[in-house]
């Protein structure tokens, strides 16, 4: 193993392929950081772990085939900012810090921000339905491509100090956090495949895409308060949820992943 590398060794031991053991260091060094600007090739990865180059161009042809790297003819491997992103099941995952993540940069459009009742909303917040609520609805956008319109709703008496926060290119989470010291640590998340109809036509339109995922979360803070409920629209291209199971313990949430 080269040294100072934050490559860990092989186990050849194991009955689980030398590719798949690699296959899975380079995506846990990708989660850490590693191979932003540029991603190692062949050779250079086939010295570092002791392996021979078969066994590396079997792990490379996997994670192009999930499109975590890109290759072309006569250049070297590089991360794919663009490859889908893979929330963890089971935690209050963050598109923003997703995005970034994978080494593309978020910004997003505001169309809305603003106070208002719903009474709809209000009811999935489990407040009284005249409660004014403060409404951010966002374009978000992953290196200037359309990624997810966003529509949030959260009770006015939380989160007002909001209204006058630029949300081009932060995270809702950490403003709600710096601003109105709440921490959204729990709650439940719905998705489901869409084909858009006419309430979705025009984040259809904005996003490009008919294949979307539509995600419905009600976000609580620590007292079990409702204190967020979340709309989104995201284009299905670009976003899939990752899980483990195994024979002793099942399906298994929060299974380590690239996130959203």
């Amino acid at each position: 193993m080269t040294p100072g590398s934050g490559a860990r060794p092989l186990d050849r031991s194991t009955r689980l392929p030398l590719w798949a053991q690699l296959r899975a260091d380079l995506l846990r060094r990708l989660d850490g950081g590693e191979f932003r600007e540029t991603f190692p090739g062949e050779h250079d990865l086939a010295t570092e772990y002791e392996v021979s180059r078969r066994t590396v161009r079997e792990a490379l042809r996997q994670l192009r085939a999930q499109a975590i790297v890109t290759a072309h003819r006569g250049r070297l491997s590089r991360f794919a900012a663009d490859g889908p992103l893979e929330p963890r099941v089971g935690e209050a995952y963050s598109l923003f810090r997703a995005v970034e993540a994978v080494g593309a940069v978020q910004r997003s459009g505001v169309r809305v921000l603003d106070q208002r009742a719903g009474g709809v909303v209000a009811a999935r917040l489990e407040v009284e339905e005249s409660t004014l609520l403060v409404h951010l609805e966002r374009l978000r956008l992953a290196d200037e491509e359309r990624l997810a319109v966003d529509r949030v709703w959260l009770p006015a008496a939380v989160a007002r100090p909001l209204l006058g926060v630029d949300f081009t290119r932060t995270s809702l989470y950490d403003e709600l956090e710096r601003h109105c010291a709440v921490r959204v640590s729990g709650g439940w998340e719905r998705i489901r495949a869409v084909v858009p109809g006419r309430g979705e036509a025009g984040p259809t339109r904005m996003l490009g895409s008919t294949a979307l995922f539509a995600i419905g979360r009600l976000g609580r803070d620590a007292g079990e308060r409702a204190v967020e409920w979340r709309q989104t629209l995201v284009r299905a291209d670009r976003f899939a949820i990752t899980a483990e199971f195994s024979e002793g313990d099942g399906y298994r949430p929060g299974a380590p992943a690239r996130t959203f």
